[in-house]
Parts: C-alpha cells; structure tokens; sequence
C-alpha cells in the first residue's frame, strides 16, 4: 500500500511485519560549490552552491498487521486498519503522530478508503461479510453493509455517489449506493477480485 501526493512532495506507505506506517518527504541537500579535495567535483563545475534532493522518513508505530490506510481529502490524517488487532488508528499528518485507536472491531481489516467529501470512511475485511462505514468526526460505526464473503480493494466514484467493493471470495464487485449505505448491485470480475482503480477515458 503506497500513498504519492500530487505534487509529489509526500509519500506514505504501511510496513505490515513491523506494524508501521513510513512517511517520507523530500528535504534539499546544498552542495558545495567548490571540489573538497580529493572528491570529484560538484556537477556542473565550479560556481554557485548546488541544490540536490534527500529524503527524510519518520516511521510510526501503530496496530499489528497494518496494511490498508487512506489520506483524509484535507491531509489532515491517515487511517490506519490494523488486521490483526481489528483497530484503526488515526494519525495527525501534520504532527506525524497517532492521535486516537478506534475500537473498530474489524479483524482482517484489508482497505480503507475515505468518501471523496471526507465524511464517511469504508474499511473492508477478507475476515467477514460486512463492509464497515464509519463517520470520519465522530470516530463511531455508521453501518455494516453485507456485501458477500469477505471483501478487498475499494474505489470511490468521483462524484462521491457510489463505492465500489472488490469481492474477492465472490468473484464479483459489490456496488455500494453511499447515499442509501446499500448494494444496489453486483459487477461480475472474473476471478478473486482485489486491487481496484478508477479509469477516466479521453
């Protein structure tokens, strides 16, 4: 699971064995303008300073088995599902530390995905029938959604109207109406259904 910005400044991966969450962002590196003796000389010569890119990461304990997370739309956190532990835990983006454990009762916990208005979060599990919604202020479970026998990938449709649900054990895609919280039908897809992304045609 990777997360990359748009501007490519911030990238923010879940390490599953070390139960961690990595974010690492570019810091600039000056390079001197004249050659230190015995080195070879900076690139393009002698002349003014050079600016080069490094990258920091700042790893974060958080819950055992800590593999699918989302970015709230604002950036202002990450939620981390924790598989083994049934946990989410919340991180403040910005502070780069965790901030709430939610009690969220969903081992096996696979992805998690934040509604495109930052409202709502669906966290899917391979361990149970039901996709789990949750509201994104209060922390609280909204609705279990019975979407078949265990579930993986999630996309948003851009409009925020529908999700759609990687069905793995089905061999389907759930279709999710986020307005009524329900099925409203089924996309055959072959076998075992996972990693799922939303295509815009030109």
């Amino acid at each position: 699971m990777i997360y990359v910005s748009e501007d490519g400044q911030l990238i923010i991966t879940t390490n599953v064995s070390s139960a961690t969450v990595s974010i690492i962002e570019p810091i600039p590196v000056h390079m001197p303008s004249a050659p230190t003796p015995g080195l070879p000389p900076p690139p393009g010569g002698p002349g003014l300073p050079k600016t080069s890119t490094d990258w920091n990461e700042t790893v974060i304990k958080v819950g055992n088995g800590s593999e699918g997370f989302d970015v709230s739309p604002d950036r202002k956190e990450i939620w981390v599902a924790n598989a083994e532990d049934g946990t989410i835990s919340v991180i403040d983006l910005p502070g780069k530390k965790v901030v709430q454990t939610i009690a969220a009762n969903v081992r096996g916990a696979n992805r998690l995905k934040f509604t495109p208005d930052g409202k709502r979060v669906l966290v899917s599990t391979l361990g149970g029938p039901d996709l789990v919604i949750l509201h994104a202020s209060t922390r609280k479970e909204i609705k279990r959604v019975a979407v078949g026998h265990g579930a993986a990938g999630i996309v948003m449709q851009p409009d925020g109207s529908r999700a759609f649900v990687a069905c793995t054990p089905d061999d389907y895609v759930a279709v999710i109406n986020l307005n009524t919280l329900g099925v409203v039908g089924h996309i055959q897809a072959g076998g075992q259904p996972d990693g799922l992304a939303w295509a815009v045609r030109p």
